[in-house]
């Protein structure tokens, strides 16, 4: 599922098995001393989060670690536009651990949770990742005083099922609904979450990075003709191909988070066309072969 709030890749990886192999095996003996036990941090804050938390990295054997991280890396820079990740966290959640809505700033222009978490057959109540919906975030923009409204249409849930992939922006209020049921950290929720960070063009091909630079120069004075006065904040990554000819091929949106204040829904969508419709212009000259570009922009209000 996608939407410009939230994706969703179920299945993301197949490095998801080896990952909860290794946490299954060191909780494994509750009555074991083993030193690779004590790596967690009890997270206690009050009234906004508990959970059990400990740096991905370093919890995990170098080459399991290694290969999630790059499967990780290689989807944000195909479909974000961001270069890397923050070094993650894997956290745990057992018998009254929760997050409270919150925001992350300025974290990443994305965050992810990956689930690690045995859903099917699970034995706790809670876990899902909650997201206030953008009805919420603009309530009054079309606010009609004769509609019910209840939880399912101010929060979205998003279930941390097996190997699920969940990516949203992180200045959405969202939170963790508590988990209830279990003491047991097997049958608890586990997730790897993080940041997408550092966004900047991605060039598969022969494509002169130079030249795109010259292009991205020459867009970014057109844009400041094309926002005008409309404070808009937020990333948009594009995402195009660029055949033999050097013309413009497969232009689409990949992801856009991007905002305006007082609910002017239409001004941000006729923005974002029109920056679509610059790119739409672009050509390159002849190439050896066709290449393909994820380029995401950034755009900040101060």
């Amino acid at each position: 599922m996608t939407t410009r709030s939230v994706q969703i890749v179920d299945g993301f990886a197949p490095e998801t098995a080896a990952l909860r192999a290794v946490f299954d095996e060191r909780f494994a003996e509750p009555r074991s001393t083993r030193g690779d036990r004590f790596q967690w941090d009890y997270w206690h804050v009050p009234g906004q989060y508990t959970a059990l938390r400990t740096p991905a990295w370093t919890y995990f054997p170098r080459p399991v670690y290694r290969a999630i991280h790059e499967r990780l890396v290689t989807w944000g820079r195909a479909n974000l536009g961001c270069h890397d990740i923050s070094p993650p966290w894997l956290s745990c959640y057992i018998e009254g651990c929760r997050q409270e809505l919150h925001g992350d700033l300025p974290h990443g222009p994305f965050a992810f949770v990956l689930s690690l978490t045995q859903w099917r057959g699970r034995v706790f109540r809670g876990g899902e990742t909650l997201l206030l919906r953008d009805e919420v975030l603009d309530f009054w923009h079309d606010f009609a005083s004769v509609r019910s409204v209840e939880e399912g249409e101010l929060i979205r849930a998003v279930e941390p099922k097996f190997g699920r992939l969940t990516v949203f922006d992180p200045r959405i209020p969202h939170g963790v609904r508590t988990v209830t049921g279990t003491h047991d950290p097997r049958a608890g929720r586990l997730v790897l979450h993080g940041w997408f960070v550092q966004p900047r063009p991605l060039v598969t091909g022969p494509l002169s990075v130079k030249l795109l630079s010259a292009r991205i120069g020459e867009l970014m004075t057109s844009i400041g003709t094309l926002v005008g006065d409309l404070p808009v904040a937020g990333l948009a990554s594009f995402g195009f191909g660029v055949d033999r000819r050097g013309r413009m091929t497969r232009l689409k949106v990949l992801a856009d988070t991007t905002r305006v204040p007082a609910g002017d829904e239409p001004a941000r969508q006729r923005f974002v066309r029109a920056v679509k419709a610059e790119l739409a212009r672009w050509t390159f000259g002849p190439q050896r072969a066709p290449s393909s570009v994820t380029l995401p922009l950034v755009f900040e209000r101060g």
